[in-house]
């Protein structure tokens, strides 16, 4: 797929930020075609870079590689009164979006905050990914992931009873903080299509958080009972969690009362849905732990894969309890082609899990090195002087 043909091809985006969120959202951007120009500071660039190791070849981290893709980084002390100058103006000339996650406060100081910019371009789209959000006592205070998934209650459901509390695996509040920008950021750029104004955009991962939570605050607001751990369960159907075979584990999801059905067939037990405590779904739940215990007890008979395809005929949703090892061998992450090289193959990075007419957006170039496009904000202001003259 040509770059001029991505969807959002002749978008400039500016991001100022570090870690995890922000850069994520820059690189959705930049996945789907945006040029963005990356501004970190020259005393180290992004936090990101430095997390390790194991650091690649050419010393980048992992994480940074993984999210900082496709983009162009520029190193910019904001401490210096040219620098600074030299980046606003690019902005005000050349940016549709500035997104950022930097402290609150930080860029204010500088003039790079939304609302001093679009007091000069009333079109730009500023998108700010904060911590606390935006308003109330903790908006001044920093966050990160794992702070976020503890006390938006994130982890107060995550794992099992009477155990330490655990996050989960994946940046999920990060991760998704930054998906919540990109789609303010279009929904933004939908509007300034039809008004030709930008707008202030604000996210954050305490929100992202708590939006992580619906069904259980809801759960919560109706009972007044908060949701407990359940390791893999579902607390509203049963059975449905991770169940041991002979060699390993599978997860079974019988939703519903007609897949419970196939299921005690699949068992060897027809009869478990005449039992009045199994026979119905809010029974099921209620005698949750008699039922899993029952099934516990017959899966160690087979193995995962005699159970997985004898419940797969049977129709009854099920799957392996897979190690990262054992995904890349599946046949199943082969066909979906998420892994991509960049055109030098220099690196191997999971794609963004979009297809346009069949084809994913490509990795056209690897995360930047730091600084290596600062010729960028001042190649376009000799053009525009040479323009001029």
């Amino acid at each position: 797929m040509p770059d001029a043909h991505l969807p959002l091809a002749g978008l400039t985006v500016v991001e100022i930020s570090t870690s995890v969120a922000g850069p994520f959202a820059g690189q959705v951007l930049a996945d789907l075609g945006a040029r963005v120009i990356k501004v970190e500071n020259p005393g180290g660039g992004d936090d990101a870079r430095h997390w390790g190791p194991p650091f690649d070849a050419t010393g980048t981290s992992p994480v940074f590689a993984s999210f900082n893709r496709n983009k162009r980084s520029v190193a910019v002390d904001l401490k210096d009164a040219d620098e600074l100058a030299r980046l606003r103006r690019f902005i005000l000339r050349h940016a549709d979006v500035v997104l950022q996650n930097m402290r609150p406060g930080l860029l204010k100081r500088f003039g790079l905050d939304g609302e001093s910019l679009r007091a000069e371009a009333p079109g730009l789209i500023c998108a700010d990914i904060l911590a606390f959000g935006a308003v109330g006592p903790k908006r001044m205070q920093p966050g990160y992931d794992p702070l976020m998934q503890a006390a938006s209650g994130i982890m107060s459901v995550t794992g099992l009873e009477g155990q330490e509390p655990v996050r989960v695996g994946p940046s999920l509040v990060d991760q998704g903080s930054g998906m919540w920008a990109v789609i303010g950021i279009l929904a933004a750029l939908r509007t300034r299509e039809a008004t030709g104004l930008g707008a202030q955009i604000d996210t954050s991962l305490y929100e992202t958080g708590l939006g992580w939570l619906p069904a259980q605050i809801a759960t919560y607001a109706l009972t007044g009972r908060a949701p407990r751990k359940i390791g893999s369960e579902n607390s509203g159907i049963a059975p449905y969690k991770a169940f041991e075979a002979a060699d390993g584990w599978l997860v079974i999801a019988a939703g519903n009362d007609k897949l419970f059905t196939r299921l005690a067939e699949v068992l060897g037990r027809p009869d478990l849905p005449q039992i009045p405590e199994f026979s119905s779904n809010p029974k099921r739940v209620e005698n949750r732990v008699a039922l899993n215990a029952l099934i516990s007890d017959i899966l160690p008979s087979a193995t995962r894969d005699d159970w997985l395809e004898r419940l797969a005929t049977a129709g009854v949703p099920s799957a392996p309890v897979l190690s990262l090892e054992e995904v890349t061998r599946d046949p199943q992450f082969e066909a979906v082609e998420m892994m991509q090289s960049d055109p030098e193959e220099t690196v191997r990075l999971a794609g963004i899990p979009l297809r346009f007419d069949g084809t994913r957006p490509p990795l056209r170039h690897p995360a930047p090195a730091l600084g290596e496009a600062n010729d960028i904000l001042t190649e376009l202001e000799e053009t525009e002087e040479e323009t001029k003259a």
